[in-house]
């Protein structure tokens, strides 16, 4: 038990509401504070790009907590509260509202946000960033009326954005300096899988492209590609990554690279201080390097692993087979493991049909698998990727291959 000991989390995304309830669940007994700097309880981000945009879901009934009562297991949820200064010395924090809290343990959950863009043209009215219910409402409502959307950035966001904005019948360019979307994360030979997709459905793929400038009276009304050329649009979405979020703690000591910088434990370089989610950069023992991953999967593993560290009842480390999936159109996406850029890759199934799992072998081991429109194998893939099987190329690529049967032999 762990009577008597505090616990502040900073941020309130998944997974502070994770660590949240891990920790209280596993025997922390003491008082635990979520600071989250938005107006809403903790909540799902992920269909934001995609549910909300086409009107399926709506924003306020995303939280995690259906009834949105952390009160039955004694969580103080602070929102509109900032964490505005902390010090590790006197254990406390200082929030927006002008209140210090103390902590014995302090769960740094920050996440990350979207990379401004401030070319000329970029702070015109119709230029939207998503991360939030607030992102999303704004955008919706403003698709609601256009009729011709740019989208900046081929990568998650911005290919599930493209997707729904043509679901809604909006005219759609969707840009990006890489060969084919989705390239920052998947094989040339999936992602040109990934193209198709779009053209199928009617997206002007301009890759191998940026946007230079934005133009217009009050609204933007035009795109400006480095080329010259340019794209009539009376909305603009960007989606080109995002920043871990870490500038509050720059000067206090605390490990800072590419996010704060964490152990296989989740715990920083400062006693009783952990990270975790988009914020954290931490050990994987197994593929004995740092990764830092911005998907839901993790975000929410990472902090229910991290309250049971801080609860005192959780002594293995934390490595996962990394997992991410994305739904665009009537297609899903899903990709297990971790690929070295070397790795070579396998097709099976037929492209043309937009149907295909691919494996990643390193050193002819599995060490990754992806799915498009292909979900009934993925468990199987997955089975493959955790067992670094070594299958070769003629059996994966066959038709002929049952891969659940396969993966049965792996269990």
């Amino acid at each position: 038990m762990t009577a008597g000991r505090d616990l502040v989390i900073i941020g309130g995304g998944l997974t502070a509401h994770s660590a949240a309830l891990a920790a209280r669940h596993n025997g922390y007994g003491g008082k635990i504070t979520i600071l989250s700097n938005e107006s809403a309880l903790p909540y799902d981000r992920t269909p934001l790009s995609k549910g909300v945009l086409q009107g399926k879901q709506e924003s306020d009934q995303l939280g995690f907590q259906p009834d949105g009562n952390y009160s039955a297991d004694d969580i103080t949820v602070l929102t509109d509260t900032r964490a505005t200064a902390f010090d590790l010395e006197e254990r406390t924090v200082e929030t927006s509202s002008g209140d210090k809290l103390t902590f014995d343990d302090l769960l740094i959950a920050t996440g990350a946000r979207p990379i401004h863009l401030d070319g000329a043209g970029f702070d015109l009215d119709g230029v939207h960033y998503l991360r939030t219910t607030d992102d999303a409402d704004s955008l919706k409502s403003d698709l609601e009326t256009v009729t011709s959307v740019v989208v900046i950035g081929a990568g998650f966001i911005g290919s599930e954005v493209a997707a729904s904005a043509r679901s809604l019948g909006k005219q759609v360019a969707l840009v990006d300096m890489a060969e084919s979307p989705m390239s920052a994360a998947l094989h040339p030979d999936i992602t040109a899988v990934c193209a198709a997709i779009h053209e199928d459905h009617g997206v002007n793929l301009q890759m191998n492209s940026r946007i230079d400038e934005l133009r217009g009276s009050a609204r933007v009304e035009q795109a400006v590609l480095n080329d010259g050329s340019t794209i009539d649009c009376d909305l603009v979405v960007v989606g080109v990554g995002v920043r871990p979020n870490v500038e509050l703690f720059a000067e206090s000591g605390l490990e800072i690279d590419n996010g704060i910088v964490t152990d296989e434990f989740c715990r920083t370089s400062m006693p009783n201080v952990y990270a975790a989610g988009d914020v954290a950069n931490w050990w994987h023992p197994e593929l004995k390097q740092r990764i830092r991953i911005e998907h839901f999967d993790n975000a929410g593993s990472q902090g229910t692993f991290v309250g049971k560290v801080i609860a005192g009842a959780m002594d293995e480390p934390f490595a996962p087979i990394p997992y991410f999936w994305s739904d665009q159109y009537d297609t899903n996406i899903q990709y297990a493991g971790f690929a070295p850029d070397d790795a070579d890759v396998v097709i099976r199934g037929n492209p043309e049909e937009r149907s295909i799992t691919a494996f990643y072998l390193d050193d002819g081991a599995i060490c990754a698998a992806v799915t498009v429109n292909n979900a009934r194998e993925f468990r199987s893939c997955r089975r493959l990727v955790a067992a670094s099987a070594e299958i070769d190329r003629e059996t994966l690529q066959s038709p002929d291959t049952d891969i659940r049967k396969l993966a049965r032999e792996y269990r």
